[in-house]
């Protein structure tokens, strides 16, 4: 097969992550001031595509059914790739001139509008719950693909994840324009919950471990929480998995700002986020054949 019949057999989702990649590696000329940007984004993108041409070229073989599958997973390991490459857009310093205005809304939220006190008005039970949505939310991808396979519906794989890739990498491609640091971390003692669960002290602990720094805004767990939803609105046709995914969003959302984990503006950005990568996913992709999506 010839390398430009190998391209054409690329997937939307395909196209997706490798456009992405493509636009970090032509970042760095932009962020002079970035200590450790070099030329890591360029060769990532180069190898990201080499990737993607062995998977075109082994689905043509008598291996195609296997590596079938491993394209329908692989996307989820770029998209952590992806997450990781942020770090490397880390500036030298914050001047948290972003953050300064954003816990002024997060103040007036949580302690005027009093919404951290209705959520904890029955002790651990709804602390609890969002703290968990927020853990899961790092497997929501995998369960979605997982839920595909179960229903019958693996066709629409591709499709469901133009719409996650979309939501999620569109969050990534701003943080490096707004370099900021989480109110968990900077106001410490601002509205922090009075409730502490080991929910919460797994997540605090993940964190620790395994986020970037470069910065927060807008959330990516957000935007990737209703793109999954979207997604799964376009591909199936019973919608009930896709409106519990819609509430799961939601309560993302307050999640995010009532742990500590963004500001409310980070949450609003990556409801935006979200809701044009889903016009355009579904503007794009309605009125193709499934196979074709």
């Amino acid at each position: 097969m010839t390398l430009n019949n190998l391209i054409r057999s690329f997937r939307s989702s395909d196209w997706v992550l490798i456009g992405y990649f493509v636009y970090v590696a032509c970042l760095p000329p932009f962020f002079p001031d970035r200590p450790h940007v070099h030329f890591q984004p360029f060769l990532i993108a180069v190898a990201v595509f080499a990737v993607h041409l062995a998977l075109a070229w082994g689905a043509q073989t008598r291996w195609g059914t296997a590596i079938g599958i491993v394209r329908d997973w692989i996307p989820i390991l770029l998209t952590l790739l992806a997450f990781q490459e942020m770090e490397i857009f880390l500036p030298r310093k914050f001047d948290h001139h972003f953050e300064n205005g954003w816990i002024r809304q997060d103040i007036r939220l949580l302690g005027q509008w009093h919404v951290r006190a209705l959520i904890e008005s029955l002790g651990s039970v709804l602390p609890y719950y969002l703290e968990f949505c927020y853990l899961v939310v790092y497997g929501l991808s995998a369960c979605c693909l997982g839920l595909l396979y179960l229903t019958g519906n693996r066709r629409g794989i591709n499709a469901f994840l133009t719409f996650y890739l979309v939501g999620t990498l569109g969050a990534y491609a701003l943080f490096p324009f707004f370099p900021s640091e989480p109110p968990r971390l900077l106001f410490p003692s601002a509205m922090t919950p009075t409730v502490t669960t080991w929910v919460r002290v797994l997540n605090l602990w993940i964190l620790k471990k395994g986020t970037i720094h470069v910065g927060v805004f807008p959330s990516a767990h957000v935007s990737s929480a209703f793109a999954a939803a979207w997604g799964m609105f376009f591909v199936l046709p019973r919608k009930r998995i896709a409106w519990v995914l819609l509430l799961y969003a939601f309560s993302v959302s307050v999640s995010t700002i009532y742990g500590r984990y963004h500001y409310t503006a980070d949450v609003l950005a990556g409801i935006g986020v979200s809701l044009v990568a889903g016009a355009i996913c579904w503007w794009s992709l309605s009125g193709r054949a499934p196979s074709t999506r």
